[in-house]
Order: structure tokens, then C-alpha cells, then sequence
């Protein structure tokens, strides 16, 4: 799908931001997993096994299935130190837990890949049942960085912010997942600027449709692009569907 090399990495989107991505070789990484609970995700992924699982902040809206996830999970579930140190507290496998923090790297899987988390601009919390709200750190992003050098950039809920500059610096990523659906994230236009700014040659837009508030589509993301006389391919799909 599209025009873009993605070096036989598989991006399946299984709706919002929940994102199963397979290596040519090695590990399967689970992001975000809103699964069973979310209303865009296909049932045949509601019980989706895979052999690590990334999470970008604390949300309902992108971990409430974690916890089951994490049994399916035959490898590390990888997360901002306070918020796996608090999936340690509610019975997620502390064998499986492993916490880090942003500009640090991780390596996963067999070969494997690396994750190395960056900075984003949003919140981070969980509602009990009882309306306590808990804080789970700073939000975050990852580049992932395959054995053969492909690497993606996955923004996690965010704005617009200027350091998206020293990532292309620093990481040169291929290709971005970026947030579009505006009102909590950027909208299409602060994901084309996005775009400018990490110079990827590919864009995969997430979050959104699926909510009311979530009004940002992936063809007003196309045009504002165009629009800045980029090159980047914006690739969408239905949730289900695999970029590849």
C-alpha cells in the first residue's frame, strides 16, 4: 500500500491508536492496546497476541486493555517507569514490566529492535472507579528502530512542538504515526507541520473518528501537506488494514 519502501515492516492499524507492527524479522510490537474496549477496533484483534507491547501514556483510550494484553504477550511490556511501575500495583507480571523514560533506548526481541522514547506535549493519568484520579508520569513517543535500519517515529498523543525538529536530527526517522483528530491531540494542519519538521517520507494519521470530538480526517491531512509543497505520502487505511 502506497508508494513508500516500509523494508518489509508490517503497520496493521487496528483502530484510534492502537497500532500491531511486525518485523521482517523479530518481534511483534503492540502500541497502545485499546482492544476489546475500543469501538474501531476489528473483533479479530480483541485478542491479539504479540510479543511485546509499547505504551505512550497513561489514558483509558490507550491502555485499558493492557492488562489483558499483557498475558497474551510472550516478551517485555515497555512504558514510562511510573506508569509500569504502577501496572505493577494493579497485577501485571513484573517480569514482564519494563519502565524507562525519555531519551532512553531499549532493545527488544530476537533480532531485535529498538525502542527509544522522546518527548510529547499531552497528560498522562488514569481514573479509578471511584473517581480518584492517578498520575502516571510524563507522556512520551518512540522511535523504533529496525534490524535493517528502518526507522519509525510514533508520536503518541501530542501537539505540534519544535523539538519534532531535533528528532529528524537525531533519529532520521522514515516514516511518523501522527495524531490528526485534533480538540485533545494536533490537528491535520499541526501533523503537516509535524511532518516538515521530522522530514519523514511517509505518515500514517491516527486518532481519530473515533470519538465525536475527533473531527481531524486524513484527507484534510493530505491537502494541508500538499500544501506545504512536502513530499511525504500520507497513507491511511480502515482500521484492520495493514501498510506495508
Amino acid at each position: 500500500m502506497g508508494l513508500m519502501d516500509f523494508k518489509g515492516v508490517r503497520i496493521t492499524w487496528l483502530g484510534h491508536s492502537t497500532f500491531l507492527i511486525a518485523a521482517p524479522e523479530g518481534p511483534t510490537l503492540l502500541v497502545d492496546p485499546f482492544l476489546a474496549s475500543n469501538p474501531k477496533c476489528p473483533k479479530q484483534f480483541h485478542d491479539v497476541r504479540c510479543d511485546a507491547i509499547a505504551i505512550t501514556h497513561g489514558h483509558a483510550d490507550h491502555l485499558a486493555d493492557v492488562f489483558s494484553a499483557a498475558e497474551r504477550c510472550s516478551g517485555k511490556v515497555v512504558g514510562m517507569y511510573d506508569l509500569t511501575g504502577w501496572l505493577g500495583t494493579k497485577g501485571v507480571d513484573g517480569e514482564k514490566l519494563l519502565g524507562m523514560n525519555k531519551g532512553g533506548s531499549v532493545r527488544l526481541g530476537t533480532p531485535d529492535i529498538a525502542l527509544t522514547m522522546t518527548d510529547a506535549r499531552h497528560s498522562s493519568s488514569w481514573t479509578e472507579p471511584d473517581g480518584t484520579v492517578v498520575y502516571l508520569g510524563e507522556p512520551g513517543g518512540y522511535v523504533v528502530t529496525f534490524s535493517n535500519d528502518f526507522r519509525l517515529y510514533i508520536a503518541g498523543d501530542t501537539s505540534l512542538f519544535g523539538d519534532m525538529a531535533l528528532i529528524r536530527e537525531l533519529y532520521a526517522p522514515d516514516a511518523a504515526i501522527l495524531p490528526i483528530g485534533d480538540h485533545y491531540t494536533m490537528d491535520p494542519r499541526a501533523a503537516a507541520h509535524a511532518c516538515r519538521l521530522l522530514g519523514v517520507e511517509a505518515a500514517i494519521p491516527c486518532h481519530y473518528g473515533t470519538f465525536p470530538p475527533l473531527i481531524g480526517t486524513p484527507e484534510q491531512f493530505r491537502n494541508h501537506v500538499q500544501g506545504l509543497g512536502l513530499s511525504t505520502e500520507v497513507i491511511s487505511t480502515e482500521p484492520g488494514g495493514t501498510i506495508s
